[in-house]
C-alpha cells in the first residue's frame, strides 16, 4: 500500500514539474509577438532570424554581416539580452 502511495506521489510531482517546464516554453500573454521581436532584430541589422519561446524569453539564432549568433530577446521589451558569436 505504501509503495503505491509513494509511486503515485512521485508521478504527480513529475507531471507537475514537466507541466511547469512546458509552460515556460510557451509565449506569455504579455509578451511581444515573435514577429515584433524579429522586426526589432532586423532593424539592428540581423538577418535569417529564427526564434522560439524558451525558458521565459525568445531564444534563437540569427546572422549579421555573415556571422552566426545565438541570441536571446527580452519578451516584454524586445531588447537583445544575449548576442553570442557562434564558433
Amino acid at each position: 500500500m505504501l509503495k503505491k502511495t509513494c509511486t503515485a506521489a512521485v508521478s504527480i510531482l513529475v507531471l507537475a514539474a514537466s507541466s511547469a517546464a512546458f509552460a515556460r516554453d510557451q509565449p506569455g500573454a504579455d509578451w511581444i509577438t515573435k514577429d515584433a521581436a524579429i522586426a526589432k532584430l532586423k532593424a539592428q541589422g540581423y538577418d535569417a532570424v529564427r526564434l522560439k519561446a524558451d525558458d521565459g524569453h525568445w531564444e534563437g539564432e540569427a546572422t549579421k554581416q555573415g556571422s552566426f549568433y545565438d541570441i536571446h530577446v527580452d519578451p516584454h521589451s524586445g531588447a537583445l539580452t544575449k548576442n553570442e558569436l557562434k564558433k
